[in-house]
């Protein structure tokens, strides 16, 4: 059971969560770091067994490990979104938050109906080339059509948070380079950090 103060710290995260942002910055880098080191304290990082989604049912939150491993896969030099606990982050501040957990189910369910719809198969269970082909659409206005227009925002939602969750983690930080203890009002990932990302991203 959880003692006083991690529910009063869970509370004030719940509280403090900036949903009109469309993913980036939800929280302070303060209080980011708290919920990485709920994620860690529960073993979470590997996403195997040891994790319990709180705020997606199992098919959900494989959906979202995917998906976070699409925009910052692991490579030969830097790890990647499921070594940040990126999924993890996000799944537990949906636990806190009706209204973000709301966004992504939501989401995920509009992206397996798609799938099915055109694929026959969930997006799990859809092969990678079919899954990025969607991606392209819901991130490029090139690509835009009326039938994926409402998943673009639930695909800029997840690329935001998960972008956020990598960034303002123990992995994330060791990626840039740590620059040392100071206080940040607010939190924006740097643009530098963003290409970086999306350079290693296969929908670049």
């Amino acid at each position: 059971m959880e003692d006083q103060s991690r529910r009063e710290l869970f509370k004030i995260i719940g509280s403090s969560m900036v949903l009109t942002t469309v993913g980036s910055g939800v929280l302070s880098p303060a209080l980011a770091q708290h919920v990485h080191a709920e994620v860690a304290a529960v073993k979470s990082l590997s996403g195997g067994p040891n994790y319990a989604p709180k705020g997606f049912n199992r098919h959900n939150f494989a959906t979202l490990r995917k998906l976070a491993d699409i925009i910052i896969p692991k490579d030969d030099h830097s790890a990647g979104a499921s070594d940040a606990g990126a999924a993890e982050y996000i799944d537990l501040l949906a636990s806190r938050s009706p209204e973000l957990a709301a966004i992504f189910n939501g989401g995920f369910s509009w992206v397996d109906s798609y799938m099915r719809k055109t694929h026959g198969a969930d997006f799990l269970t859809s092969k990678p080339e079919q899954q990025t082909a969607l991606l392209d659409k819901l991130a490029y206005q090139k690509n835009y059509t009326p039938e994926t227009a409402p998943g673009v925002p639930f695909w800029t939602w997840v690329r935001n948070m998960v972008v956020d969750a990598y960034y303002t983690s123990p992995v994330g930080v060791k990626d840039i380079g740590y620059l040392g203890n100071g206080a940040m009002s607010t939190f924006s990932v740097p643009k530098e950090a963003v290409d970086y990302v999306m350079s290693r991203s296969p929908l670049a």
